[in-house]
């Protein structure tokens, strides 16, 4: 049974669809493990490991009644906590919201079970989803399973280390800044970053509504895929959902990429960046040369913008979308996230506007790439994960805050709003995992998926194990 946690979600979807294992028996592997292990990691808020087991049951009388849901019946999930689950407490990551239970399910979460996943509890965030870290006071800092004393990333830190820790193979992240493609990299997991509003917000705490956007993560591109094929649906009652052609995600990942023409920006992304992660890209590229694509240099000066854009827009909203609360019970709060909306409140009207108009520019300058290139590629964070406590580190000579090394180069595809995935693609001297970051023009996440599949398929990074347990 303990193997059956090594598993990607859609290897062990089809051990349950051809009866080689029951739901019943996968499930009771992944509690036990996380029973054991759990303590250590601290990836969950909140574990629902009774209902996850219930669910279980009724999985196996459906595939029994021959009614699967579809080629996730039966496979775990994590669920950032804060998106909204019918019954259980949603805390935002927050002692504000402690004692909160939704009346019924996110959307994302909705179309999960549809497709016959099962939740097994809400995992780890930064307090409202406002850090790349992992850090949070009131409910702790998970595990990196790659390196005990390392961040995991944020905010989308618990599923990660979920993932990466073998509790459930795959999970729901959000993603404003970063926050699905960091902590992905830093626990050696993929994760996707959709095209802006192909996933439904509804029923998923704001940060910030220009960047907001809900991301699957798990083992492979393979389980992104069949993630996506539940998740991206056209929402009436998301005001940003967009209507894209139906797309079968997991249909689409063969093909490989030969003929693909691969852009890696000469701007911004490459000062600082570490040397272990700088080699484990221009290997990456080696590799998807090897596969057919051909690499190129992009010339995006415009990325120079990206620091700037995404902190006034971003505190700007953050501050909107909960300053009342801030103000009011704030001394309830981790004071470094109550600084960073407070911050917000003292970003002017005229500000505000100026850098939303350069946002339109920014993004028109990147699909504009994408007339000439199929994919962008970059490394996702500039250095492997941080120490746990590490307020600032230095990179190529240079000392810069954690949190920019982590932001830097993921905000592009914020500010753009286009899709964008990280895969593993080596381990640094001390064992961290690196990412791989590849990124296309807006709804073409098919392509994205496609390039990420071909390389995982070349390579075998996502295979390996986190040594815990």
């Amino acid at each position: 049974m303990t193997e059956l946690t090594t598993l990607s979600a859609s290897a062990l979807a089809r051990m349950i669809a051809a009866r080689e294992v029951s739901a019943s028996e996968a499930m009771q592997a992944f509690v036990e493990r996380t029973d054991a292990l759990e303590p250590e990691v601290g990836a969950f808020i909140t574990r629902t490991a009774e209902q996850a087991l219930a669910d279980a049951k009724r999985a196996d009388a459906e595939l029994a009644a021959g009614a699967p849901r579809g080629p996730l019946h039966g496979a775990p999930f994590g669920v950032k906590d804060i998106f909204h689950a019918a019954g259980v407490r949603t805390t935002n990551g927050s002692l504000l919201d402690a004692d909160y239970e939704p009346d019924e399910d996110a959307a994302a979460v909705g179309l999960l079970r549809q497709a016959g996943a099962i939740p097994v509890g809400k995992t780890n965030t930064v307090e409202f989803a406002f850090d790349p870290t992992g850090r949070n006071a009131a409910y702790g800092m998970p595990l990196n399973p790659w390196g005990r004393d390392r961040m995991p990333g944020g905010s989308s830190s618990g599923t990660g280390a979920g993932v990466a820790a073998g509790f459930f193979p795959m999970g729901l992240g959000s993603d404003t800044g970063g926050s699905v493609r960091i902590p992905s990299a830093l626990c050696g997991v993929s994760g996707l970053k959709p095209t802006f509003g192909l996933v439904s917000q509804r029923g998923v705490t704001p940060l910030s509504h220009s960047f907001d956007t809900v991301g699957p993560m798990a083992r492979t591109a393979e389980d992104l895929a069949l993630m996506m094929n539940a998740l991206a649906a056209h929402d009436p009652g998301d005001p940003v959902s967009v209507s894209a052609p139906g797309v079968d995600y997991a249909a689409n990942l063969e093909g490989g990429v030969s003929g693909f023409v691969i852009g890696v920006p000469v701007q911004y992304v490459w000062e600082p960046l570490d040397t272990e992660v700088a080699l484990a890209f221009e290997t990456a590229m080696k590799t998807l040369e090897t596969l057919g694509a051909r690499v190129t240099e992009v010339s995006l000066p415009e990325l120079e913008w990206t620091s700037a854009l995404a902190v006034c827009i971003t505190t700007a909203e953050a501050a909107m979308a909960h300053g009342e609360r801030v103000t009011a019970h704030g001394d309830r709060m981790d004071p470094a996230v109550r600084r960073r909306f407070e911050s917000g409140l003292f970003i002017s009207a005229s500000a505000y506007a100026k850098a939303q108009r350069a946002r339109v520019a920014y993004a028109r300058a990147v699909a504009a790439a994408f007339e000439r290139v199929d994919l962008l590629a970059t490394p996702t964070v500039a250095a492997p994960a941080p120490l746990r406590d590490q307020e600032t580190m230095t990179i190529a000579g240079s000392e810069v805050s954690s949190r920019e090394a982590l932001l830097r180069i993921t905000r592009i595809f914020n500010l753009s709003r286009a899709p964008s995935v990280s895969v593993p693609c080596g381990f640094s001297q001390d064992g961290l995992p690196l990412g791989l970051m590849l990124s296309g023009a807006r709804l073409n996440d098919a392509l994205v998926l496609r390039a990420a599949h071909a390389y995982q398929t070349a390579t075998d990074w996502h295979t390996r194990q986190a040594p815990l347990g």
